[in-house]
């Protein structure tokens, strides 16, 4: 979509929307056999690396068959498509703290314990969210608010023309 942000060289902290349509059977790694439940889930992640943000996220962005299986969110985004990113430049490492603010912004639930969380003392960094009572632009403010990131400095980037909660049912 011609309006929508590049995603940009540098480091930050991003998360990925996913939304999953019908029940899902998934087992991310030495975590365990988990069914994730129809709904929106969102996964907070970091890129230091080279290529920062435009590289780790395009990793996500890519087609399972381009890309071995080496995070817990590899084996989610195989079947489930990412349908928002959001991230901050240079937010320092913050990623910790952007899940958990997440957490309580969106009434979120923690559906495999330890998913992407494996190099911190986190819970997890994937996390299912409520039914919405706000938008998601709303719920990802709320959360980059409750971690005082500028404005400027969170963009949203939606990937499809969902740009709307799906209907329930």
């Amino acid at each position: 979509m011609p309006d929508e942000p590049t995603i940009p060289a540098q480091p930050g902290v991003y998360v990925l929307l996913l939304y999953i349509a019908r029940p899902l059977a998934i087992e991310p790694g030495r975590l365990g056999r988990f069914l994730l439940e129809r709904g929106w889930y969102a996964y907070v992640g970091s890129a230091w690396g080279p290529g920062g943000l435009a590289a780790r996220v395009g990793r996500h962005l890519r087609p399972a068959d381009a890309k071995r299986a080496r995070w817990h969110i590899d084996w989610l985004t195989a079947q489930a498509p990412i349908v928002q990113v959001a991230w901050n430049v240079g937010a320092p490492r913050r990623e910790c703290a952007w899940a958990q603010a997440l957490h309580i912004a969106s009434a979120a639930a923690i559906v495999i314990p330890r998913f992407g969380a494996s190099d911190c003392a986190c819970a997890a960094h994937l996390l299912r969210l409520a039914e919405p009572t706000r938008s998601l632009a709303e719920v990802m403010a709320a959360s980059a608010a409750a971690l005082s990131l500028a404005t400027p400095g969170l963009a949203l980037r939606w990937l499809t023309d969902a740009r709307a909660w799906p209907a329930s049912g």
